[in-house]
């Protein structure tokens, strides 16, 4: 064979090693493209709410008289209202008694929103705690009963502290593993005042961005009393205080003679509050989450909110201007742990 010929046999040869080559090593870097794709990992699940904080959570309210614990986790379902309410309160100083009663009864707001009216300063507790008010409603709506059981957690804790005791304010009974609270008169309620992360033994942690209001918040180990509010006025009304109560042994709240259901929309179960109803739902510290982005639109409710906060003890003062106040404080419970 010629030369030339030699040559050429050899270049033909070479390009085909060369492209079997390249074909087989272009084969197996292209076989990873045919294997099916690995499937994504499970999101986390959200963290199911823990029993403490839960007690953190209902700490400021546990020792409120019965009606007004269901009046408060119902009110809480509806914090856009609570925010309405106790600006319009605020932009209707002059309304009292009678004609206060009145006006609320002409507005839109859920009855147990109207019902915190008969306690304008609580109503205002709640708006500048807004973070916490709406963490509270929306624990309640994922989960009624956790949420009662809390509540008689702290009471037992208070009890076993020696913070919690019948007085001329108050009549503190047991029924069975439940602790009842009701006011002595049934005319005249006392708001007690107490520190929420003393008053139950060992201390609890302060709840984050927690504003310590006048008149709901006592510096010191123990319960006071301040005034006496008069709830009679209300009677008339179905919102009015001897319509509400708590049903301890079936774990809800009542409102007239039948249990009370949240018809809250403000809440969704798919961010920060996921569960069911009646079961577990998700809960996390010190925020609003689950909360439909609209709900408090054009409301300025935190900015300067500190400036109300004291570390001492105030009486209601005239921050009341509904049904009207009555003297009569007084002390109750020893120290604490």
């Amino acid at each position: 064979m010629k030369r030339s010929g030699r040559i050429l046999m050899f270049i033909l040869c070479s390009s085909f090693v060369l492209g079997f080559l390249q074909g087989g090593c272009a084969s197996q870097a292209a076989q990873p493209d045919t294997q099916p794709a690995a499937p994504e990992p499970l999101s986390a699940p959200l963290p199911q709410q823990s029993t403490q904080a839960l007690e953190q959570l209902v700490a400021p309210i546990a020792l409120y008289p019965d009606p007004l614990v269901a009046q408060i986790l119902a009110a809480a379902t509806h914090p856009t209202e609570i925010v309405e309410a106790d600006r319009w309160l605020q932009q209707n100083p002059d309304l009292k008694a009678a004609a206060l009663a009145t006006a609320v009864d002409t507005q839109s707001w859920d009855s147990s929103v109207k019902a915190l009216t008969q306690v304008p300063g609580l109503l205002g507790m709640m708006d500048k705690n807004l973070s916490w008010t709406s963490s509270l409603g929306a624990a309640y709506v994922n989960g009624q009963q956790p949420v009662l059981d809390a509540v008689q957690a702290m009471r037992q804790r208070a009890q076993q502290a020696g913070n919690l005791k019948s007085t001329q304010q108050e009549s503190v009974t047991t029924d069975g593993n439940s602790i009842e609270i009701e006011p002595a008169d049934p005319q005249l309620v006392y708001v007690p005042e107490y520190d929420p992360w003393v008053v139950y033994g060992d201390p609890l942690d302060y709840y984050p961005g927690w504003i310590d209001v006048p008149g709901f918040y006592y510096d010191g180990p123990g319960i006071w009393f301040g005034l006496g509010i008069g709830v009679g006025l209300y009677g008339g009304f179905g919102w009015g205080w001897h319509h509400w109560g708590t049903d301890w042994h079936r774990h809800d709240l009542t409102h007239g003679d039948h249990p009370y259901v949240p018809h809250s929309r403000e809440f969704g179960h798919d961010s920060g509050f996921g569960g069911h109803h009646a079961g577990g739902g998700a809960f996390h510290d010190g925020g609003s989450h689950g909360m439909h982005s609209s709900a408090f639109s054009g409301f300025n409710h935190g900015g300067d909110a500190r400036a109300f906060s004291s570390r001492g003890r105030a009486s209601f003062g005239g921050g009341f201007h509904g049904g009207g106040a009555h003297a009569g404080g007084g002390h109750a419970g020893g120290g604490h742990r």
